[in-house]
């Protein structure tokens, strides 16, 4: 039987993306140590990137469920000696229960996955970052209700989690307004397959006005620092300040998936402010990481 993987959202459907949201919240509510689903199972986690929440989470999470987690930097493993990703993915897949990638470029986990005996799940890639995108929704449920029907303005880079937002509007039928720099904004294909859903503004204020919730991101993510200070122009005029969060609906959260730059993509009032729900989307990386992985694995 193929295993079920999660390289991005659409990887579920819209019935089994909100059963792992209300899961995720009875984990936080209820942490039972003696709940072991994964005893004795283990998961290896392939970092081409380096990782603060991802790696501490998903670790976490194994530990909680009477399970192990394996760390494998590309300098420890034959993947960083130039081992075909291929050959790579058929032995670790006979030894472990489950893989979690991290990596630059989405083809190098789309190929471990297919050569793969065992779920793997994109930890990060270039295109995708679905396992934030859980986290977030988790933290709007919790925080105000379904979002089916409700705004989301995401405001700064077209970049990975611009397209997980694209995905998750389709799949919780919410309205995505975005606002980037001209020569930033997100992959139109992706775009495309969101319908009208999706919708594109040049004005960070104007995709703000009437949101129920407001995401960004930082101007210049790993591997792009060549890049910053042609970004740090360009993106002036799309930090999410006290003016744009006031476009918002008079409750309108904030969301940020951190590493966050104060002063840059964001003002300090709005990420240290009341609206401002990072450190519960941050805490909930580690309750929907336990969703996902009993979903896969128990």
């Amino acid at each position: 039987m193929n295993p079920r993987h999660f390289l991005t959202l659409l990887d579920l459907s819209s019935e089994e993306l909100r059963r792992l949201i209300v899961r995720a919240s009875e984990f936080k509510r209820n942490p039972d140590r003696n709940h072991e689903p994964l005893k004795n199972k283990v998961l290896a986690m392939i970092f081409e990137k380096s990782s603060t929440r991802t790696r501490i989470s998903f670790e976490t999470a194994m530990v909680h469920f009477g399970g192990s987690a394996i760390f494998l930097p590309p300098r420890d493993t034959q993947l960083g000696r130039g081992e075909p990703i291929e050959d790579s993915a058929r032995v670790i897949s006979r030894m472990v229960d489950c893989v979690m990638m991290r990596t630059h470029r989405h083809e190098t986990i789309s190929s471990f996955a297919r050569h793969s005996s065992v779920p793997v799940i994109n930890g990060l890639s270039d295109r995708y970052h679905p396992c934030q995108l859980l986290a977030d929704m988790q933290t709007f449920f919790e925080h105000r209700g379904d979002i089916s029907g409700r705004t989301v303005a995401w405001i700064g880079d077209g970049n990975n989690m611009c397209h997980s937002y694209i995905n998750a509007a389709r799949l919780l039928d919410f309205n995505l307004h975005i606002a980037c720099p001209e020569h930033y904004a997100p992959d139109p294909e992706i775009v495309a397959a969101g319908g009208d859903r999706v919708t594109l503004f040049s004005a960070a204020l104007d995709a703000a006005e009437n949101s129920d919730l407001i995401v960004t991101d930082v101007w210049t993510s790993m591997g792009q620092e060549t890049e910053q200070n042609t970004r740090m122009r360009e993106f002036r005029g799309y930090q999410v300040d006290e003016m744009i969060m006031a476009a918002g609906k008079k409750d309108c959260l904030f969301m940020h998936c951190l590493p966050a730059h104060r002063g840059e993509e964001v003002s300090a009032g709005v990420i240290d402010g009341p609206m401002s729900v990072v450190w519960d989307e941050a805490e909930n990386r580690l309750h929907s990481q336990k969703s996902l992985l009993e979903f896969l694995l128990a």
